[in-house]
């Protein structure tokens, strides 16, 4: 079956903005072992109401570095039009973040964070071209995709001997390589957290190499979600209460209709 017009006009998009992807480091922080010069990194996060896949709050905070005090907070309620379509998030989100980024750049860019973590996955991707690529191209900011699911890309699949490696996880700054059938590494698995065993998967946004990616993740991480990642979420949270004055049930930014569902969703994370 073919692909709609609407689909077909994000993959030839992707793969003309997939050609600006740098996939190794190019700022000095990131060559020093402490990331010294590092002052500054960057959250950002989508939150929805329960029930309303159309009207959501885009949040982006910088934090400092490596104290992880909250510099900056921007959260604007944004009408989302673009449909849901496995793989093709950035296209729902992105133009969201790339706003604020910009704000941030008009208003305050002595703030200006010099690495954005991002919700989702990069390289780590149907088309090797995912959320975090995609931030960072447009940005060109330095990105890395901190994901909670495993994207099942190129043979990875969540088997039994991916959840053995999980179990080998014993402490936190644990880490085992996602190597596609392909024979090519797409990303690192991170136990991030020693109180959790469940991991994160890191893969390349970015301007970055996948061990900076994965150490500064670690480094940013008081819980299993790295900080920069857990306030963006948090205040977008609190801004949608605050907004509607009312208690009201607010979820990540992701189509929501049964449990089975969001798992499905949650691995396609584009």
């Amino acid at each position: 079956m073919a692909a709609p017009p609407e689909q077909r006009c994000w993959e030839r998009e992707q793969a003309r903005l997939k050609a600006g992807v740098v996939e190794q480091d190019t700022e000095e922080w990131q060559k020093d072992p402490n990331f010294t010069g590092l002052e500054r990194v960057g959250g950002v996060d989508l939150s929805y109401i329960k029930g309303d896949d159309t009207s959501a709050c885009a949040s982006l905070v910088v934090l400092s570095y490596p104290a992880l005090q909250v510099l900056y907070e921007d959260c604007r309620m944004v009408a989302v039009t673009a449909p849901y379509v496995a793989g093709f998030l950035a296209f729902r989100e992105v133009p969201f973040l790339v706003e604020a980024v910009q704000r941030l750049q008009q208003e305050e860019p002595e703030l200006r964070p010099q690495v954005l973590l991002v919700d989702g996955n990069g390289l780590l991707h149907h088309r090797g071209f995912g959320v975090a690529c995609h931030l960072g191209v447009l940005t060109d900011l330095p990105c890395v995709g901190v994901a909670k699911n495993l994207l099942q890309v190129d043979g990875l699949a969540r088997d039994e001997l991916h959840r053995e490696q999980i179990r080998s996880l014993q402490r936190s700054g644990d880490t085992f390589p996602l190597t596609g059938t392909s024979g090519r590494v797409l990303g690192m698995v991170l136990r991030s957290y020693n109180n959790s065993s469940k991991p994160l998967y890191i893969s390349v946004g970015h301007r970055v190499s996948l061990d900076t990616a994965v150490r500064l993740v670690r480094s940013c991480c008081r819980y299993r979600v790295p900080e920069p990642i857990r306030q963006a979420d948090i205040r977008s949270r609190e801004y949608i209460r605050k907004q509607l004055c009312a208690p009201l049930e607010v979820r990540p930014a992701r189509p929501e209709s049964s449990k089975k569902e969001a798992e499905l969703e949650d691995e396609s994370d584009a």
